[in-house]
């Protein structure tokens, strides 16, 4: 059925996709929840093959990771790098000797290569979602669904927590910063709110940003505990999406306000237009740079940097997006944006 739906693919390469769309989430249990997007994508658009050298930029959980190195094989080297020091520890108990691991971000990738004295390389990936590890873990503060402590950095020993973040920013920047990076109509009556209750009680925790987003956006409340039901059918929601939302006929009023200071914590699309000024040196002639985002300025950055780097041949003219199947797999997915340039020759 896979090769049905992927008929460039060899029996070899469509069980790699079979694997990645559910057995490798059993497969690294205990040390991951995080299941990786359009897995049978990247081995056709990227073509690693044996002996070749890849980095995975944002390794994360080691899905992705995992799927290069047996493309790989023995003759093959892999760079897997990731900002957040609890990846990076989880990719070295589960790779070994078997993948050279950084914590790093990957706009750091060009020292990384001088450093470990290795050569150009012939892939480059970037997965620019949040992790379902950093999603689940309570004291990262990365989700409304489950309340901790409102951190929001990928690496917890570097720069500012959210909740400082918030202390000290302006209302005017704070409400501009959520509405061009989580889209939120109502960025104004949010920051309102937050500036008006900091100066009361200082906003250190997910439950407490999450419950002044509610009083603060119009949106349809759950039937309270010892209230009567209307009796309508609820519509179910489906699994969460990488911001920590919800995806329904609506998403929780709290995703784009999460996804937002998320974003401006950790100077994520800074990150971004530097990787992808730089990357293009770090590959070999022919050697492919995947991206996939998750955010629309996200896919903007790139879609506009391949187009105007002459050191780039476009592969993809549009994004590439999940299928109908890996969606209903792994709904994460479902936002995720594909696209591939090759070093020019």
């Amino acid at each position: 059925r896979i090769l049905v739906h992927y008929p460039k693919l060899n029996v070899v390469e469509a069980l790699a996709f079979r694997i990645s769309s559910g057995i490798i989430a059993r497969m690294l249990e205990p040390t991951t929840v995080h299941v990786p997007v359009l897995p049978a994508e990247i081995l056709e658009l990227g073509n690693p093959v044996a002996g070749q050298l890849w980095i995975d930029g944002t390794a994360g959980g080691g899905g992705h990771t995992r799927l290069l190195q047996e493309r790989l094989l023995d003759g093959g080297r892999l760079l897997a790098v990731d900002r957040d020091p609890a990846a990076a520890s989880r990719l070295e108990a589960l790779f070994g000797r078997r993948a050279i691991v950084a914590n790093a971000s990957y706009d750091s990738i060009p020292e990384l290569l001088q450093q470990h004295r290795l050569p150009m390389a012939d892939g480059i990936l970037l997965d620019l979602g949040l992790s379902s590890d950093q999603l689940a873990d309570r004291e990262r503060g990365f989700s409304f669904q489950v309340d901790g402590p409102l951190d929001m950095r990928f690496d917890p020993s570097s720069g500012e927590p959210a909740w400082e973040w918030l202390a000290r920013i302006d209302e005017q920047t704070l409400a501009d910063t959520i509405y061009r990076y989580g889209e939120e109509r109502f960025s104004r009556r949010i920051a309102h709110r937050i500036v008006e209750t900091r100066r009361v009680e200082p906003i250190r925790t997910a439950s407490q940003l999450r419950e002044l987003i509610y009083r603060s956006v119009p949106h349809p409340r759950k039937t309270g505990a010892g209230k009567k039901s209307s009796g309508k059918k609820r519509v179910k929601k489906s699994a969460a999406s990488p911001s920590g939302g919800f995806r329904a006929k609506s998403i929780d009023p709290a995703t784009r306000t999460f996804q937002a200071l998320r974003i401006a914590v950790n100077d994520e699309l800074a990150i971004l237009e530097r990787a992808l000024a730089r990357l293009p040196d770090c590959l070999a002639p022919g050697g492919a740079l995947i991206i996939i985002s998750f955010h629309s300025l996200e896919d903007r950055l790139v879609k506009y940097a391949f187009r105007g780097d002459e050191r780039l041949q476009i592969v993809t003219k549009r994004p590439v997006q999940a299928g109908d199947a890996e969606v209903a797999s792994n709904p994460r997915s479902r936002s995720a944006k594909l696209r591939v340039a090759r070093r020019a020759s």
